[in-house]
C-alpha cells in the first residue's frame, strides 16, 4: 500500500497557524513579486478567485470584499512543512517528499493495521502538533493514492483520509474523477482525451492498452492507464537525483543594464549550487538564458541561451556564479528590455567520483572551497537564507548603498500581513522590501528547537 499526504491549501494554512482570526475568512497568498494569486483558502475559491488572478484585479473583480492578502514567505512555509514531514517520518516506515506540501509514504509491513484509522489519527496528530490540516489518500499504487487524496480533501465524510483498497471502490472513484485531474495526464493530453469523448478516469481506464499505446505512444500515459486499472507500475524513480537543475524568475519590471542582470543571475546560480550540494551532486555545464517580454510588441524582442563546460565538475557557489556571469557577458545585448533570466546546471553526477583535470585541479584549493560552502550552508540554514552571500549577489540602491546596508532599515519597517480591503496596500520602506515587493509579507514567528537553551 502507498499513501500520499498533502497539506490542504498549504501556504494559506501556514499563514493561519499564527493568525487564527483568519479561520473561515477568504485568504490569498501572492507570487514572488506580489504579481498574482498562487494560493487560496476554500472561502476564496468559493468567492470565485482563481489561481493566477493578477493582484491588481482583485479590487475590480471583488469590490468591497475583505480579503486577507499575504506575500509569499517561503522560510515560514518551509519551516512548518518540515515539521509536518518530521511527524510523518516517525509514523511511516518510509517516505519520499514529493513537493513542499506533499509526500508519498510506503506502508510495507503495516498491512495488519487498520490503515484508515491510522491515517485519521495521523491527521489529528499533525493538526494538534503543527496546526496544519492535511488530506491523506491510501491505495495499492501512487496514481490511485493521488485520486484518493482528492476525495479526502473534498468530502468531509472521509475524515481527512480516503482509502481505495477494493476494486469496487476503485471503479466508483474513477467514475467520479475528471480525466484532466488524473496524476500523469498533462494539460495537452487531457484536452486530447476530452476531444475523444473521454471525460472521466473510468472512461480512460476502459480503453484497451493497445489503443493507449497507438494513440499516445507515451510511457507515462501508459503507466497511468495501468495504475488506474489496479497495477503498481510507476517506479520509485523519484528517489533519483535530478539530472539538471534550473532556477529562473521573471523580474519585477524590466531591466536594461547588465549590472542589475548580473545580480539576479548570481542569485540564481547560487541557488543552483545550493541544490547541487543538498543532493550530493556536482555539475559539469553551466547555462544561462535571457529573454525580453513577449507581450510587449512595441519593444524589440530578444531570446538567447548559451552554456559553458567546466573543466572539473563542481558544486562550488563561487565557481558556478563566476561561470554564469561569464556566460551572461556573452549573452547580453545592449538596447533590450529584459523580463526574465535563468541559470541551468547540467551534466549532474555524484560528488564521490569527480573526474579531475590534470592542469585544473588544486586539491588544497578544492578542499578549502568545499569547507567554505559547508560553513555558509550551515550559517544560512540556522540564521535564514542569504545571511551570507557573494558580493555579486548584492543589490545596490541609487544612493550607492548595498543590500546589507539597507537591510536593517527595511526590517524596522516590515509591514504585517493582515486582513485588508481588496485593492489597498501597506506603506513600505523604500529599500529592500521594494526590491522584493513583499508588502504583505508576514513575520517568521517560528522557533527552531536548536535555538532553545537546554537547562541542566
Amino acid at each position: 500500500m502507498y499513501g500520499i499526504i498533502d497539506c490542504d491549501n498549504c501556504y494559506v494554512s501556514c499563514e493561519r497557524v499564527f493568525r487564527p482570526d483568519l479561520k473561515d475568512k477568504p485568504v490569498v497568498v501572492l507570487s514572488n513579486n506580489d504579481g498574482c494569486v498562487v494560493a487560496r483558502s476554500n472561502e476564496a475559491k468559493r468567492m470565485g478567485i482563481k489561481a493566477g488572478t493578477p493582484y491588481y484585479q482583485l479590487a475590480e473583480l471583488f469590490p468591497n470584499q475583505k480579503i486577507a492578502v499575504f506575500s509569499s514567505n517561503y522560510e515560514l512555509y518551509g519551516e512548518l512543512t518540515a515539521r509536518v514531514m518530521a511527524i510523518i517520518h516517525k509514523e511511516a516506515p518510509a517516505y519520499f517528499r514529493y513537493s513542499i506540501d506533499e509526500c508519498f509514504v510506503y506502508l510495507n509491513g503495516m498491512e495488519h493495521l487498520d490503515l484508515k484509522a491510522w491515517g485519521e489519527e495521523l491527521h489529528k496528530k499533525i493538526k494538534r502538533s503543527v496546526g496544519m490540516p492535511v488530506s491523506i489518500g491510501l491505495a495499492p499504487n501512487k496514481t490511485l493514492a493521488k485520486t484518493a487524496s482528492h476525495f479526502a480533501k473534498k468530502y468531509q465524510g472521509y475524515r481527512h483520509c480516503c482509502m481505495i483498497d477494493t476494486d469496487e471502490k476503485r471503479i466508483k472513484a474513477l467514475k467520479l474523477f475528471p480525466v484532466e485531474e488524473v496524476w500523469g495526464i498533462g494539460r495537452r493530453y487531457a484536452a486530447r482525451l476530452v476531444n475523444l469523448g473521454v471525460k472521466t478516469a473510468y472512461d480512460f481506464a476502459r480503453y484497451d492498452l493497445a489503443w493507449v499505446k497507438a494513440t499516445f505512444n507515451n510511457i507515462v500515459v501508459e503507466r497511468t492507464w495501468r495504475e488506474l486499472n489496479g497495477e503498481d507500475c510507476v517506479p520509485n524513480e523519484e528517489m533519483a537525483k535530478k539530472k539538471s537543475i534550473c532556477t529562473s524568475r521573471s523580474f519585477n519590471g524590466m531591466i536594461t543594464d547588465i549590472d542589475a542582470l548580473r545580480t539576479h543571475v548570481s542569485h540564481y546560480a547560487a541557488r543552483c549550487a545550493e541544490k547541487l550540494r543538498r543532493q550530493g551532486t556536482v555539475a559539469s555545464i553551466v547555462g544561462v538564458f535571457l529573454n525580453t517580454n513577449p507581450f510587449r510588441d512595441d519593444l524589440p524582442q530578444y531570446w538567447n541561451f548559451q552554456e559553458m563546460r567546466l573543466i572539473t565538475p563542481t558544486a562550488s557557489t563561487i565557481t558556478i556564479v563566476q561561470t554564469a556571469n561569464e556566460v551572461l557577458q556573452m549573452l547580453f545585448r545592449q538596447g533590450y528590455h529584459y523580463k526574465k533570466a535563468g541559470v541551468i546546471v547540467m551534466g549532474v553526477g555524484p560528488n564521490s567520483t569527480i573526474q579531475q583535470d590534470l592542469f585544473d585541479i588544486n586539491a588544497e584549493q578544492f578542499e578549502k572551497m568545499r569547507r567554505l560552502d559547508a560553513v555558509i550552508d550551515r550559517i544560512n540554514k540556522v540564521n535564514g537564507s542569504e545571511t551570507i552571500i557573494l558580493g555579486s549577489q548584492q543589490y545596490t540602491q541609487k544612493n550607492g548603498k548595498g543590500k546589507a546596508e539597507v537591510f536593517a532599515n527595511a526590517i524596522k519597517h516590515e509591514p504585517k500581513g493582515q486582513s485588508v480591503q481588496s485593492g489597498t496596500c501597506h506603506e513600505t520602506d523604500e529599500s529592500l522590501l521594494r526590491k522584493s515587493k513583499a508588502q504583505f509579507k508576514s513575520k517568521n514567528p517560528t522557533t527552531r528547537w536548536s535555538d532553545i537553551v537546554v537547562l541542566k
